[in-house]
């Protein structure tokens, strides 16, 4: 992710750049207010195009899991470029506050007024830099209530369904304020494309386009309670729904006013268009689901998502497989998909921590499901046989065989492990699910 939005933000210096080389650049008269004023242009250049990159993102584009490693990393990126756009449009605003104290400090000698650069008459500016100014404070509260985890999730999401409208009023702002010399220079072009994509991605959101073609609509067919906190929902989705890999996680939306949630899938694909969640009470909206739905309650489900798939294990690792709690869902279709013809075929150590093995809802399932299959060895730690570290995990591996973990689970334990398996990095992948859409 650091690498991409490095990458990114080297695009938008080099196209500032060149338009600064060029000889249609206009320059203040000395260079404390050049400083300032390009300072000023490019931390608003580097927040729109973090901007219309997270707006591109948001529309969940399929055709980037492979290259990017999956949805979950997706929102990842989306999560972090919106949260880097507002730091640099603070830096903007900040820049843009500070012009009188800035005259007070170099003098006015050699000082432009950055809307005088404009292609556009004053009326226009005026008004994009109102609605520029307005679009930023209430895009810095989003933020704000977007990292409050405890803000509630139903009034943040309408809240956060705003977001396109402030993108294109941020827009408006951008296309009046910027410098005319930009229009005929690469980063006029650069910003026309990103404009343009992040004009089209907001309208299939305001509309509410954004994964239409994936989505399936259907009714719970089961429902099961393997423990207080944990729903099995089993649905039968309509033809629309073109099946998954075990693994994948998907949209699930029991309730149109809560609107949609992701679940990892656990189960495997059987051809009959049912899929099986298991959910666990973390919050308001799943700990209500138990009462909520019903045999015959309506779903619609989006996807499937997700590269967290048996099919990209390396057979020729060895293959090392982390649960923590709820996280064993996708371990679980795993080993559905696993049953029958290919019960010999995949060689792996399954580690499952947990509270309480007695009490544990999944632990029978798996013992049943890794009997018949000879090559997977079932691990389950406890309160009672220790918890599992990377020393255990550093047992398993010798100095010649390369290895792969995949995890799935808390984020703190999971960068416990990763922490202590450095002195591996160069022999062992560690695969994660990055499961945070907000």
């Amino acid at each position: 992710m650091k690498t991409i939005l490095a990458g990114f933000g080297a695009i938008v210096a080099l196209a500032w750049g060149i338009e600064m080389l060029s000889p249609d650049h206009t320059a203040a008269g000395s260079l404390p207010w050049t400083i300032y004023l390009e300072s000023l242009f490019l931390t608003g250049l580097f927040s729109i195009a973090l901007m219309s990159l997270a707006m591109v993102l948001s529309t969940r584009p399929t055709w980037l899991e492979q290259p990017l490693g999956g949805m979950d990393r997706i929102y990842r990126l989306h999560k972090w470029s919106g949260i880097l756009a507002v730091v640099f449009a603070t830096s903007h605003w900040l820049l843009e506050m500070s012009d009188d104290l800035f005259k007070a400090l170099a003098g006015r000698g050699g000082r432009i007024k950055e809307d005088e650069l404009s292609a556009f008459a004053e009326p226009l500016r005026d008004l994009g830099e109102a609605l520029g100014e307005w679009a930023f404070y209430v895009l810095l509260a989003l933020l704000a209530l977007t990292l409050w985890k405890q803000f509630s999730y139903r009034l943040w999401r309408p809240l956060h369904r705003a977001m396109p409208v402030l993108y294109l009023l941020l827009v408006f702002h951008s296309v009046v304020l910027a410098p005319a010399a930009y229009w005929s220079q690469p980063i006029g072009l650069l910003l026309a494309v990103l404009f343009t994509a992040g004009s089209i991605a907001s309208v299939q959101s305001l509309t509410g386009r954004i994964g239409r073609k994936h989505r399936a609509t259907g009714s719970v067919v089961a429902l099961r309670s393997p423990s207080p906190d944990i729903i099995e929902v089993s649905c039968r989705l309509d033809r629309k729904w073109h099946g998954h890999q075990p693994g994948q996680f998907a949209f699930v939306t029991f309730d149109a006013g809560e609107g949609a949630h992701p679940f990892t899938i656990a189960s495997a694909d059987r051809g009959d268009h049912t899929v099986t969640f298991a959910i666990k009470a973390l919050g308001d909206y799943t700990r209500s689901l138990a009462r909520k739905l019903a045999e015959g309650s309506p779903v619609e489900v989006e996807g499937p998502y997700g590269r967290f798939e048996l099919s990209r294990t390396n057979n020729r690792a060895r293959q090392i497989w982390v649960a923590g709690g709820i996280g064993i869902t996708p371990f679980i279709a795993w080993l559905e998909s696993l049953q029958g013809e290919q019960a010999t075929e995949v060689s792996a150590d399954l580690h499952y921590s947990v509270r309480d093995r007695e009490a544990d809802p999944f632990v029978e399932r798996l013992q049943s499901l890794c009997a018949t299959l000879p090559k997977v060895q079932l691990h389950v730690y406890d309160k009672h046989s220790g918890p599992l570290n990377a020393d255990t995990l550093a047992a398993e591996l010798n100095e010649t065989r390369r290895a792969e973990v995949w995890f799935c689970g808390p984020r703190g334990f999971a960068d416990a492990l990763r922490n202590g398996l450095q002195a591996f990095a160069g022999r062992v992948r560690f695969h994660q699910e990055a499961f945070e859409m907000r």
